[in-house]
């Protein structure tokens, strides 16, 4: 049996699970319309269980479609976009372009039945609803490109509904969680220092793990507290931090730190056990141990720090400004998720705490 959806919409919407199972209400797929079709590969329909041969797909090592290497040279070039952000892109384009090769199709002759099938068949495969939400982002910016730049007719992806009501709410840490966290490093150890300075700082000033490690020693004002940093695109901003995560900085920076270097130089400020720059993957391992340890593993990840930032600030009563430009968030749209949050936070205050809230 061979499935053709007609139209996909990114939203909101009650999904289908792998297999037929009732899936996400959330779920970023949603086939309006299902008709059998004819004459195509036999890519599984979101009601079969077949299994997903794009489970298989592996991104390759470079593109050489012509459309594509100018697209990622404006991203670069115009857009002014981080490398991770960039192989992002590439990395979802690369897979789109496995998938092609599946149907048959070459990049500059898909159509709207193509972009919905493959859509389909990431939701079939088991990927989360952000995960495909990015992807379908992905093909979008791609084919506008290409569609501005006269390389095609017209853009397949306006198939794709925008995900204006799509939204997975964060998770973030409670009060007492946090507490926990910045208990658990040894600070009497040099790499204790280290974690715990990290994570007083990451607490402090939301940043994302890829700006955390990239920060160098005098990118930080300690008679001010206050630190500058490089964001999406390049983009530099100044974020503030408290007193107590300069103090302990600055232990790491005097004791710590030192030890860890053994005499060499280094303009990075957090380091690994060998003195070298921390990467991604190292602080990743740091946070998850510390993690299991705390007994919340399961909902800790190097950006739950920079939600749990946003989030207790405006528990608090920040402003939501303030906090958007905190965070480098370049639209005010993405910080607007976290008040999605505290609204649940004083919804739970409201009917624990008032009089009438529990009267039938």
């Amino acid at each position: 049996m061979i499935c053709s959806h007609k139209r996909v919409g990114v939203g909101v919407g009650v999904g289908v699970g792998v297999g037929g199972r009732p899936g996400n209400e959330q779920a970023i797929v949603r086939a309006e319309k299902l008709s059998a079709g004819a004459g195509k590969s036999a890519i599984p329909c979101l009601f079969f269980t077949q299994p997903c041969l794009l489970l298989n797909l592996k991104p390759g090592p470079k593109m050489s479609n012509t459309a594509i290497s100018s697209f990622i040279n404006y991203l670069i070039v115009e857009k002014g976009l981080s490398a991770n952000t960039i192989e992002a892109y590439r990395n979802d384009i690369v897979l789109f372009q496995n998938f092609l090769e599946l149907e048959n199709v070459d990049m500059v002759s898909v159509g709207e039945e193509t972009v919905t099938r493959y859509v389909a068949f990431l939701f079939n495969a088991g990927y989360s609803p952000r995960s495909i939400m990015r992807f379908s982002s992905s093909l979008r910016h791609l084919y506008r490109f290409m569609a501005e730049e006269g390389m095609i007719p017209e853009n397949p992806t306006d198939i794709l509904e925008t995900p204006r009501a799509f939204r997975l709410l964060p998770k973030y840490l409670t009060d007492g969680e946090v507490e926990t966290l910045l208990s658990l490093p040894d600070v009497e150890t040099p790499l204790g220092q280290r974690d715990k300075a990290i994570i007083e700082l990451l607490y402090a000033t939301g940043l994302r793990v890829s700006e955390l490690i990239n920060l160098k020693v005098n990118d930080l004002n300690m008679a001010d507290c206050f630190l500058i940093t490089f964001g999406k695109g390049a983009k530099e901003r100044l974020v503030p931090f408290t007193d107590t995560a300069r103090n302990w900085v600055e232990h790491y920076l005097n004791d710590g730190r030192i030890a860890t270097l053994k005499g060499k130089d280094s303009y990075v400020l957090f380091l690994n056990r060998f003195g070298n720059a921390l990467t991604r993957q190292g602080f990743w391992k740091i946070l998850k141990a510390y993690g299991r340890k705390a007994g919340i593993g399961d909902k800790l990840s190097p950006h739950t720090l920079r939600h749990t930032f946003a989030t207790h600030l405006l528990e608090h009563g920040a402003d939501l400004r303030a906090v958007q430009m905190m965070l480098g968030h370049s639209s005010i749209t993405t910080t607007e998720i976290y008040t999605h949050i505290s609204m649940d936070r004083l919804k739970q205050v409201y009917f624990k705490f008032h009089p009438r809230a529990n009267e039938e």
